[in-house]
């Protein structure tokens, strides 16, 4: 079974993702911050790393930099952020501008990942 790391200090954004990808047959973790997302990215193993750019201690750019210095650089890493000029783009595999269809995070965690052993249950 697929794992995904759900990284973001919005309460809202963490459980809306969740039960998106929890509805299609992927477990998930959540973090709500950055420091407690590079400590599970750290000590776990996660097929896909979805996280925010703009939080309070450690931000997303830092988080993908520290997943791309890991010794498991090859994981996928989704940014998410309403602030898409903030992001630096080249250590993502794809950023999403919020608010964002749910639909299309959705296509791309199964376009990175073997993860979505069903079709896509979420309306468009």
């Amino acid at each position: 079974m697929c794992k995904v790391l759900i990284i973001d200090d919005e309460d809202a954004i963490c459980k809306m993702i969740l039960y998106a990808l929890s509805r299609n047959g992927i477990d998930a973790d959540i973090a709500i911050t950055g420091l407690e997302g590079i400590q599970k990215f750290d000590q776990e193993h996660f097929d896909l790393v979805i996280t925010d750019i703009v939080m309070p201690d450690v931000d997303g750019n830092g988080i993908a930099s520290h997943i791309r210095n890991s010794q498991k650089s090859d994981t996928p890493v989704i940014g998410i952020t309403g602030t898409a000029w903030r992001a630096d783009e080249s250590a993502f595999d794809a950023v999403f501008e919020k608010p964002f269809p749910i639909h299309q995070l959705m296509d791309a965690v199964t376009n990175f990942t073997d993860c979505l052993p069903q079709q896509i249950t979420m309306a468009k």
